[in-house]
């Protein structure tokens, strides 16, 4: 909820400028690794919370 807001808060000529700025500080060639090991974290991040869940209604 708090993430949309920022982005809302954003406008497009921000968003260009940290697009900018994150293809000067790493390069096209690394983007793609960094964005990888991001959604796989962020896929862990889900899957250990779906199983905190699923252990706390076991323990209901």
């Amino acid at each position: 909820m708090i993430l949309s807001n920022i982005f809302l808060a954003l406008g497009p000529w921000q968003i260009v400028l940290i697009v900018v700025v994150v293809l000067l500080l790493f390069g096209g060639k690394k983007i793609p690794e960094l964005m990888r090991g991001l959604g796989t974290g962020i896929k862990e991040f889900k899957d250990a919370s779906k199983e905190e869940e699923a252990d706390q209604k076991e323990e209901e």
